[in-house]
């Protein structure tokens, strides 16, 4: 499409690309207006590709092929109407199509160790700036990458290439009309890498050995066709080929080996480059004649003072032959020396031991024995002494509760009769509520313990108690009695705040909300929670026990916030109270769209549409920064703003400017909201001017009025206020600043401009004297005007 603009809109603004077309129109109000176009002030006549249309009451000027000549400040004159707009003739980097196409549709491939060099020819308006990146990360000079750059190319060379130079490239090209991005793919193709280690070992018998690898890491590019297995023996030099596999199987089974021989094994991976460097395993050692398992541990059968009899089963695992016997070995316990109960293997798996010393504990274990030899050692059995069977305890003599209160009883007991000189070892302590069908084990204790208080109970709780005594032999029979916990005293519900307890909470959205209040009341009080008055949303969850109340929310949300309220009620009527309140936040959202305006010549006007987050959050403000190139570095103007307005008025002519607003609160910055398109206040041209003579005619003089009046500012201790305005008026206004109807033009606490009728006021490092009215006066021979405002000064909490 043709760029076209009408000239009835003023300071209209055509951009076209070099070698398109544009189109300028104006219409005037009768038909006979020939008109006259200007370029940059001088009248055109005629002009290379430039061609003038009238139509009726419509001029056109018609650009057929845009060039940099054609560049500059229009205007057309005709009967009156008088008009101009600029046109701007953008030239950006360009690259030819086919080239860009090949460049971007098929990847350069190139091998490991080769030279690679990629040259973009470009076009376009000078300066151009290239940069070459890979992996969002700009590539400079080092001992292989080396990037050149001339007026029409750019060219990267890589002296030698590796793997880890493959990936996705990109060329940018960048001037004042506009950036060229192409992507590029490099594919690097070598060996593969080793196979991926340790070599397992999977199976080590007598006749095969089998191990397994995994695939390596890279496969330099091309896919792995097969893989090369080769073993040496231990003790030589030399490496025999044992086979190859394809590339999906990754094991190798070789039944060539001699009984107990040690091996190296080594594999290699093969693609269409070469063969990777090898994978070697540690020693693997063929398997000799199998000898047997271990069997169970022996149990013992009886026991008596002229012996222990065991017995054992066979192990599963027999060995390579026929099991002939079993070795059969003793220990004193406590001891680590095992000694042989017979001097031959026993053909039986049942043996009665004999020669013990009357009244120790002994451990037995067995070993079976085949062709091969003794195979491993089974676990010890459990101990057992050498003496005839005694009669278990008998039961406690006189149990009873000696004591008990609201949550606990204290037993004492006497020890039972010894019988058969059978001593107690100790006593075991077990209980069970009046209701409850099993026995809960509350203690073991030694033997000299005959007393033990039982915890944890609730008042008036009724429950069994039984102790029975322990001996070598075993329990004894029990002892049970009837126990009940005494009755709580009352205490009145009573809330038991401390510090840790807080009455304001702040919770990021998305966290969780925990609440615990401690308290104390008998009996139990009754505990309430509330939101705002109602009671909780159904996602809160409460939970209440030993005198700790809990309150839980799992993942915050906005309609959280509000005030909590925790209530202990003693059922008569009788309450205690606690509140709290929580507050939802969260990191802003961002600012909406930002318009940009110049409302007073040489300032440019920000507003943004509010952050979504103003509706939840009371604290918020936003930040405004600048930056006065695409990638240049982001400057705070104005911060702690709490409207969505903000003036800059250091705007220089001509140079371009980036805005960016963030929304902030306590909890940190939203994402940014930015401008695309920069803001430029454009040069004033010279104009070439004819002093004529002086005409005494009609008086022009005008009395001082204000154009743009003064407004009022809050700002913030310590930073800078600058309060501005625009005046009007012939001749020019006198301006003079007052506060509180005190001259402050010899004041070296305020600086005072006025820029061609832009008058502006500056406070440096604003204290708390510097608040209250401010005044301007213009005044002139005609008359005088005066515009007022309010300073206000906020602290820095």
């Amino acid at each position: 499409s043709v760029p076209r603009c009408y000239l009835n809109k003023q300071l209209a603004t055509v951009r076209v690309l070099k070698g398109d077309p544009a189109e300028l129109s104006c219409n005037v109000s009768k038909d006979n207006v020939t008109g006259a176009w200007f370029k940059d002030g001088l009248k055109l006549t005629s002009m290379d590709g430039v061609v003038f249309e009238k139509k009726g009451l419509v001029h056109k000027l018609i650009i057929n092929k845009a060039e940099d000549i054609h560049a500059g400040k229009y205007r057309f004159e005709g009967g009156d109407v008088k008009t101009e707009a600029s046109i701007f003739v953008e030239d950006p980097p360009q690259v030819d199509k086919v080239l860009l196409k090949n460049l971007t549709s098929v990847p350069t491939v190139a091998k490991a160790g080769e030279g690679v060099k990629l040259r973009i020819p470009f076009e376009g308006r000078w300066p151009i700036r290239a940069a070459w990146l890979k992996d969002r990360m700009e590539l400079g000079d080092d001992t292989r990458i080396r990037v050149d750059k001339t007026d029409t190319c750019t060219t990267l060379s890589i002296s030698s290439c590796d793997r880890r130079d493959c990936g996705d490239y990109k060329v940018r090209l960048k001037n004042d009309s506009g950036v060229l991005e192409i992507d590029l793919k490099l594919v690097v193709i070598d060996k593969p890498q080793p196979p991926v280690g340790p070599i397992k070992i999977v199976e080590s018998s007598t006749n095969n050995i089998t191990i397994q690898w995994k695939p390596p890491k890279d496969d330099g590019g091309k896919p792995v066709q097969r893989y090369l297995v080769e073993r040496q023996q231990v003790g030589r030099n030399d490496w025999e080929t044992l086979g190859e596999t394809p590339r999906s199987c990754t094991s190798f089974t070789t039944s060539t080996v001699e009984e107990e021989m040690s091996y190296y094994f080594r594999v290699r991976a093969v693609n269409a480059e070469g063969v990777s460097d090898a994978l070697e395993s540690g020693e693997v050692k063929a398997a000799g004649k199998a000898s047997p398992g271990a069997p169970d541990p022996p149990e013992i059968i009886s026991a008596s003072k002229d012996g222990i009899t065991i017995s054992w089963k066979a192990p599963c695992k027999t060995g390579a032959s026929q099991i002939t016997g079993y070795i059969v070995q003793k220990r004193k316990k406590g001891t680590v020396t095992w000694l042989p109960v017979t001097n031959v293997p026993v053909k039986d798996k049942k043996l009665k031991v004999t020669s013990l010393k009357k009244g120790v504990q002994y451990e037995f274990r067995v070993a079976a024995v085949n062709a091969a030899g003794t195979g491993q050692p089974s676990e010890p059995s459990k101990p057992a002494f050498a003496r005839d069977p005694s009669k278990s305890p008998g039961q406690v003599l006189d149990l009873k509760v000696s004591s008990s209160d609201s949550t606990s009883v204290t037993l004492t007991w006497n020890k039972p009769e010894v019988q058969d000189g059978n001593d107690v070892k100790g006593y075991e302590v077990e209980m069970k509520l009046w209701n409850s069908l099993s026995w809960t084990k509350c203690f073991t204790l030694p033997a000299q313990s005959t007393l033990c208080r039982v915890q944890g109970l609730h008042p008036g709780e009724k429950l069994l108690l039984r102790v029975r005594a322990l001996s070598d032999s075993g329990p004894g029979e029990a002892s049970e009695l009837e126990a009940c916990a005494g009755a709580a005293p009352v205490v009145s519900p009573r809330l038991l705040i401390d510090d840790t307890v807080k009455s304001f909470l702040v919770i990021k959205a998305g966290n969780p909300i925990r609440v615990k209040i401690p308290f104390e009341g008998s009996p139990e009080p009754v505990v309430t929670w509330l939101k705002d008055g109602l009671p909780l949303p159904s996602r809160a969850a409460v939970s209440t026990e030993d005198g700790i109340t809990r309150l839980l929310l799992r993942a915050a949300e906005f309609s959280d916030s509000g005030t909590y309220t925790v209530e202990l009620g003693d059922g008569l009527g009788k309450k205690e109270t606690f509140s709290f309140q929580v507050q939802i936040t969260d990191i802003p959202q961002p600012p909406g769209a930002i318009r940009l305006e110049e409302n007073v010549p040489n300032t440019v006007t920000v507003t943004w549409e509010p952050s979504a987050s103003e509706q939840w959050e009371k604290n918020l403000y936003y930040t405004v920064l600048k930056r006065e190139s695409q990638k240049g570095l982001w400057h705070v103007l104005g911060d702690l703003i709490y409207n969505n307005k903000f003036t800059f008025t250091r705007v220089v002519p001509g140079r371009d400017y980036y805005f960016r607003v963030v929304a902030k609160n306590d909890l940190g910055a939203s994402d940014p909201s930015e401008t695309v398109q920069p803001w430029r206040i454009w040069k004033k041209k010279a104009e070439f001017r004819v002093k004529a003579q002086k005409y005494r005619g009609v008086n022009q003089n005008q009395s001082p009025r204000f154009l743009v009046p003064l407004k009022c500012h809050v700002v913030v201790t310590g930073s800078e206020c600058r309060m501005s305005c625009a005046v009007g008026g012939h001749p020019p206004p006198k301006v003079t600043w007052y506060k509180d109807s005190r001259d402050l033009s010899r004041d070296p606490n305020y600086f005072c401009t006025n820029d061609f009728g832009v008058c502006s006021l500056v406070v440096l490092g604003v204290t708390k004297q510097d608040e209250g009215e401010y005044t301007v006066e213009a005044s002139n021979e005609v008359g005088r005007a005066f515009s007022k405002a309010f300073l206000a000064i906020k602290g820095n909490s």
